[in-house]
């Protein structure tokens, strides 16, 4: 059985990522999208939020599972029993950055691998980070976030649409 993970922030989910889980999912027999907790960052949603929110997306996804994680991806890997991870690729240089996160996730333990899946063509300028900072001006955001999430983003900035 092939069990991958999609990691990530997800902070908000675009479209992008969501086309990669719907991608993604087809390919595996089971698919766990994993909710970094990075205690660096200052998130615009909870954990506990972005878990809620992908459930709720991926409720009619039978082969699809949520959950959440902080600390080393392969030790994640290890408790749930997922030898695959799922990453996107936007451009060169999210290969060179996601190379070296690949050979070093598999030194760290060998049975992991990584496959790579390139963006949509239609998602491949899209970022959270991007979807943060048009919403924090009160910009369109339609057309980069699932449509359940545009008033949930818009309410944590205060900004009535």
């Amino acid at each position: 059985m092939k069990k991958a993970i999609y990691p990530g922030s997800f902070d908000p989910v675009t479209k992008g990522h969501w086309d990669m889980i719907v991608r993604s999912s087809k390919i595996v027999d089971e698919l766990v999208v994993g909710v970094l907790n990075n205690s660096a960052k200052n998130p615009l949603f909870s954990v506990e939020e972005r878990v809620s929110m992908l459930e709720e997306m991926t409720k009619d996804m039978p082969n699809v599972t949520v959950g959440s994680f902080d600390g080393l991806l392969v030790d994640y890997m290890e408790q749930i029993g997922a030898t695959i991870i799922v990453r996107g690729l936007r451009a060169v240089t999210d290969y060179e950055y996601e190379l070296q996160i690949a050979q070093s996730n598999h030194i760290a333990n060998p049975k992991v691998d990584t496959i790579f899946l390139t963006s949509s063509l239609e998602y491949s300028y899209l970022s959270s980070t991007m979807v943060r900072e048009f919403a924090s001006y009160g910009g369109n955001i339609s057309e980069f976030v699932p449509e359940q999430l545009v008033d949930k983003i818009y309410e944590k900035y205060n900004i009535k649409k």
